[in-house]
């Protein structure tokens, strides 16, 4: 076992601790990680909140990038020395959604409280949420949730890949399947709605309208793509119906608000499909209208982690962003320390940032 620093939760909602834990080596099948950078992401969020669940004491923190320090027996493809990804996406490989190439909804269950790696100097074990526990100097996950980067890539920008590009990105090109000449509605112009904006430009739609409450955040969705802006007041699906001369045939809607889901069949045009990025809490509905939305061939689907497989795609970010075709530095509004993670997170709550990083190294 050796001692790191990791911020840690032990009441929800209250303000996270830095504390000494102890972590383990890793295990058959397992990569340890120096981590350099994590991203907060409002999942995190929604977690220290008690709206997703899990345990206490936990760490969050799911959006990284370091170095591997350490791999256990039966790994294959990942050295010490390696940059990474490291991501909650954690798969078995052999159940049926892995086997139909989605990993993203593997259906194996994974324990992160009596399997964590994490304890506290006590012998307690510590809740690893999202399969990552990244809040912390360094984790061991399973090797299926690493991406091999290039050292080239700052640590900072790789972590935002970890989670929030391709989320954003995955849902417009894979979930949503846009088609060249299609018009997109992404409803919320955070860090996960600018990569979807930017992965509906590349799939080639025609209109891409950005929907926020803040106007500052339109006028950065024009940069990373969006092509018009509707301010989420009075009723923004009437002037989104304007501006494409009918619906959308697809709704992104990215921020975990269940309201805005009761909504969003609203923008959506005859054969449309609205793909659910943002996730509420789990006490949250919404409703709609099945007359409605089957009369006109429309549909919903969720999108988890934008149904990638990260040891293919990862790599086709990294290549799109080195090619100037994908933005990732500009989605960095901050750069805080492992102290300042609360600062950070309060930031972030605030809704004006678009990724905050807090920087290990």
């Amino acid at each position: 076992m050796e001692k790191i620093r990791a911020a840690v939760c032990r009441e929800y909602n209250a303000p996270l601790q830095i504390e000494e834990v102890m972590l383990r080596e890793p295990g058959m099948g397992e990569v340890a990680v120096d981590i350099e950078a994590v991203a907060i992401c409002h999942s995190d969020i929604s977690f220290w909140q008690g709206g997703f669940g899990g345990a206490l004491p936990a760490v969050y923190g799911h959006e990284a990038a370091g170095k591997v320090i350490a791999v256990g027996e039966a790994v294959v493809g990942i050295k010490p020395g390696d940059s990474v990804c490291v991501t909650l996406i954690h798969a078995c490989g052999h159940c049926t959604t892995c086997q139909s190439g989605k990993p993203t909804i593997c259906e194996t269950p994974v324990d992160n409280l009596t399997g964590s790696p994490i304890e506290t100097p006590e012998g307690e074990p510590v809740f690893k949420a999202m399969a990552s526990g990244a809040f912390a100097e360094k984790v061991v996950v399973d090797q299926s949730q690493i991406c091999v980067i290039p050292d080239d890539i700052g640590k900072d920008v790789a972590s935002l890949i970890s989670c929030g590009v391709i989320t954003g990105v995955g849902a417009a090109v894979f979930a949503a399947d846009i088609e060249v000449g299609q018009d997109v509605v992404v409803i919320g112009a955070g860090g996960v709605g600018l990569n979807a904006i930017q992965g509906a430009r590349i799939a080639g739609a025609r209109r891409i309208v950005a929907v926020d409450m803040l106007p500052e955040k339109l006028e950065v969705a024009k940069e990373f793509g969006a092509t018009d802006t509707v301010l989420a007041e009075g009723k923004p699906w009437a002037e989104v119906k304007k501006i494409l001369g009918r619906g959308a045939d697809a709704v992104l809607v990215t921020v975990g608000v269940a309201q805005v889901y009761d909504q969003a069949p609203r923008y959506l045009g005859w054969g449309g499909r609205i793909v659910m990025v943002g996730m509420p809490h789990g006490d949250k509905t919404s409703t709609y209208s099945p007359l409605i939305m089957a009369n006109q061939g429309q549909g919903i689907v969720g999108s988890k982690m934008g149904d990638m497989v990260i040891k293919r795609d990862i790599p086709w970010i990294v290549d799109m962003y080195k090619q100037g075709r994908l933005k990732l530095d500009e989605l960095i509004s901050g750069r805080w320390t492992l102290e300042q993670i609360n600062e950070a997170i309060e930031d972030t709550k605030s809704g004006a940032a678009r990724r905050n990083v807090i920087m290990m190294k």
